[in-house]
């Protein structure tokens, strides 16, 4: 077993499959991100703790089941400095409360619906039976309650939840509703990794205020959202000891893409993606997250003297002086440090065999029309049409292509984690060796995935995640039987 020091100075494989020097910027700047003149930011940057999210607490463990209830509802809260935001919210937390739940040991969440607007809550990452997916079209509508049941017999994760009610789940999720559902077992456990005060969830998006009202501002597409939260403060400091740390990034914008990296280009060890731990670490200089993606990283933060501060920088395609500073560590003490990365984190099972093979193409108009829509094989979503159907038990091969020119997608599909074969007829690089659900489609790309169907059966949708193109339409149905 590797010591922590062994594991960021040798033995892993250096990731030089980044995107850092790839000129995307047209793109960028074509959906969604900022053009014009640099504004003054809203808040001084570092000037804010960055919040630990709080844990929700069961309000029962019965019969081996944790039984939580929330509450959606509007909320006040001070985001930026002498102003109050109104937000969508779960319990009145903004994200909402972080869920740590078990493998094997199911939880049950009692959500009641107080917004004006019909809300249903997807757990994105999660193999659950349809009637608890929180699909597009199976909401709650204002006033009801519902009940999501969530088996947890899949392996280790760091899952996420959110708004999914179709038309409205951009907004929802863009005014607050979206928190972090960790899902953890004894292979995660049992391994050396940092724990405890030492695990921490970092939690990125951005979002567009009005300056004199505090208002949150939502336009489909708007390319002034350029202020950066984390937590939901922006652009904060968080004080660390000298000894590393797991930090579990998770990019929950609507459709803004991020390349992460210490502003001293040193190195992070990536440990996990969407579905869990990777086979072996691997020593990165940049992390790079499309909406919905997450991964973990370990920093070795004895590496800095006490007293030094650094800047975790965004250096994605559109990156400007509003969105290049993500937030900063400070260095503030000394701490004992008895973690490690081991070399092996985890043994993922030969793929099976294929069944099946499809293709599919991502597209979305980009001629400059007042109100594009997105598209999945040149079809608008239809909740009452199936799309793909699916045997039971199969395993099956998908090729997605994304066919715009400017625009960029991702994919997302739910009820399963799949296994990324080759990115543009290569292999993937070893951030894409792990479980995925959600993986960056850039202009002109193609990624092809495999996925194994052996769960649940019923219908599942699946979509780009930049959640604006999914409410223009670019999102279709699959039915397992």
């Amino acid at each position: 077993m590797a010591t922590r020091r062994r594991v960021l100075g040798a033995g892993l494989s250096v990731a030089g499959v980044g995107l850092t020097g790839v000129s995307l910027l047209p793109v960028f700047h074509a959906y969604g991100s900022t053009t014009g003149p640099v504004a003054e930011p809203p808040v001084q940057p570092f000037s804010e703790p960055m919040p630990l999210v709080p844990v929700l607490a069961p309000v029962s463990t019965a019969h081996g089941t944790d039984t939580y209830e929330m509450t959606m509802r509007t909320v006040s809260r001070s985001i930026l400095p002498g102003l109050q935001t109104e937000l969508r919210t779960y319990n009145g937390q903004f994200p909402g409360p972080t869920i740590k739940a078990r493998r094997g040991r199911p939880v049950v969440v009692r959500h009641r619906n107080e917004l004006p607007v019909a809300a249903s809550v997807h757990v994105h990452g999660a193999s659950v039976p349809q009637r608890h997916d929180g699909a597009p079209m199976d909401t709650i509508a204002p006033g009801a309650e519902r009940v999501y049941r969530y088996p947890n017999k899949q392996a280790h994760a760091s899952l996420w939840y959110h708004d999914h009610a179709h038309h409205v789940e951009s907004e929802n999720v863009y005014r607050g509703m979206h928190g972090s559902y960790l899902l953890t077992d004894d292979e995660e456990e049992a391994l050396p990794l940092p724990k405890g005060d030492f695990d921490v969830v970092i939690g990125i998006r951005d979002a567009h205020f009005d300056t004199t009202t505090g208002a949150l501002v939502y336009r489909m597409s708007d390319r002034a959202r350029t202020t950066l939260l984390v937590n939901g403060a922006p652009v904060p400091h968080f004080k660390v000891a000298a000894r590393s740390y797991r930090l579990r990034f998770a990019n929950h914008s609507n459709q803004r893409f991020f390349e992460l990296r210490l502003e001293d280009d040193s190195d992070m060890v990536q440990i996990a993606s969407d579905g869990g731990l990777l086979p072996r670490p691997h020593a990165t200089k940049s992390v790079y997250l499309t909406s919905g993606e997450r991964a973990d990283v370990v920093i070795d933060f004895s590496r800095y003297p006490v007293g030094t501060k650094i800047v975790l920088r965004n250096t994605g395609f559109g990156a400007t002086a509003e969105t290049g500073q993500v937030m900063r560590f400070d260095v503030d003490r000394t701490a004992e440090d008895d973690s490690s990365v081991p070399d092996v984190l985890r043994t993922l099972p030969r793929l099976p065999k294929p069944t099946a093979q499809r293709s599919l193409v991502l597209r979305m108009d980009e001629d400059g029309r007042p109100d594009p829509q997105a598209y999945i094989d040149d079809k608008l979503y239809d909740p009452g049409r199936v799309d793909a159907r699916i045997r039971a038990g199969a395993s099956e091969i998908w090729t997605v292509t994304n066919a715009n020119a400017k625009a960029p997608h991702n994919f997302h599909m739910h009820l399963v984690q799949f296994r990324v074969r080759e990115r543009n007829g290569a292999a993937p690089g070893p951030e894409e060796a792990g479980l995925k659900d959600t993986v960056r489609l850039l202009p002109g790309e193609t990624v092809t995935l495999q996925a194994t169907f052996d769960t649940y059966r019923g219908e599942y949708v699946y979509h780009c995640h930049m959640l604006d193109h999914s409410a223009m339409g670019m999102m279709a149905t699959m039915k397992i039987t």
